[in-house]
């Protein structure tokens, strides 16, 4: 199991990463739409701060919490959107100061968190280090839309192992989301990374296998690129069938991206 401060100072590279490309853009570059249809880069980085501020209030406040996760549950259509919205009307600076703010309170409520307990969430409850994965993976992701809305590429780290190991996890809540059974028997997962090492879960000998680049398998668990447009190589029916349905990330399944959609931008 990663240790908390290792993944707390990943989260905290990952999310200044990203600030440095948002803090430089002009002001009226924040309403460019991203690939998340009705969302701008304000609402990206919006969303973020929103959600570094439920997770905080989740690993200080189970009863606030609660309260919270039942207007969401009232209104699930329109909650994530209207809680995004919400923030990127705030003047820009405003913006900024609130995610910068909210994810260094998040990092203090995480470390404070006593040991064994569990921090509820609109998923499965989580432990203070999966929260903190679970926090930079959507970071990751939400940062993939803002790049490919402005257009530049970014180069992957070493980081994207938390991305590729919280879609791992994930595989069997895919299922669940999408109303089918699970498969009994666990996956084969093996990945390029960034460096050239190899990353896997799972056991060895697993009829049902899934290989390719780190990139690759984290832009699909995320849903941030099609399954055709990437050089994943499934081996088995369910887990071609799991690449159709990956999901890293809580709520329900997500429209993904178009095939193709992506063409000549590179990955």
């Amino acid at each position: 199991m990663a240790d908390l401060d290792l993944v707390l100072t990943d989260l905290a590279d990952e999310s200044a990463e990203l600030d440095v490309l948002v803090a430089q853009l002009p002001a009226e570059s924040w309403a460019t739409p991203t690939p998340a249809t009705g969302w701008t880069i304000a609402s990206q980085i919006g969303h973020l701060a929103w959600t570094d501020e439920a997770a905080t209030l989740a690993a200080t406040d189970a009863d606030g919490f609660s309260a919270e996760l039942q207007r969401a549950l009232a209104d699930m259509d329109t909650y994530v959107d209207a809680a995004a919205a919400e923030r990127a009307a705030l003047p820009t600076a405003e913006l900024l100061d609130s995610w910068r703010t909210g994810r260094a309170r998040l990092a203090d409520a995480l470390r404070a968190v006593p040991a064994g307990a569990k921090v509820p969430w609109f998923g499965p409850p989580m432990s203070p280090t999966s929260m903190a994965t679970a926090r930079l993976m959507e970071t990751w992701a939400h940062g993939q839309d803002v790049v490919d809305a402005l257009g530049v590429t970014r180069l992957p780290t070493p980081r994207l192992r938390h991305v590729a190991h919280i879609g791992a996890r994930t595989r069997d809540f895919a299922y669940l989301v999408h109303g089918r059974p699970v498969p009994a028997e666990p996956f084969r997962i093996e990945l390029t990374a960034p460096g050239g090492e190899l990353w896997s879960w799972g056991p060895d000998d697993a009829a049902q296998s899934i290989t390719g680049p780190a990139l690759d398998f984290c832009l699909l668990v995320t849903q941030r690129r099609h399954r055709d447009d990437l050089a994943l190589v499934a081996s088995g029916a369910d887990a071609a069938e799991w690449l159709t349905i990956a999901q890293a990330f809580a709520g329900p399944p997500g429209p993904g991206r178009a095939p193709g959609q992506f063409a000549g931008s590179g990955r």
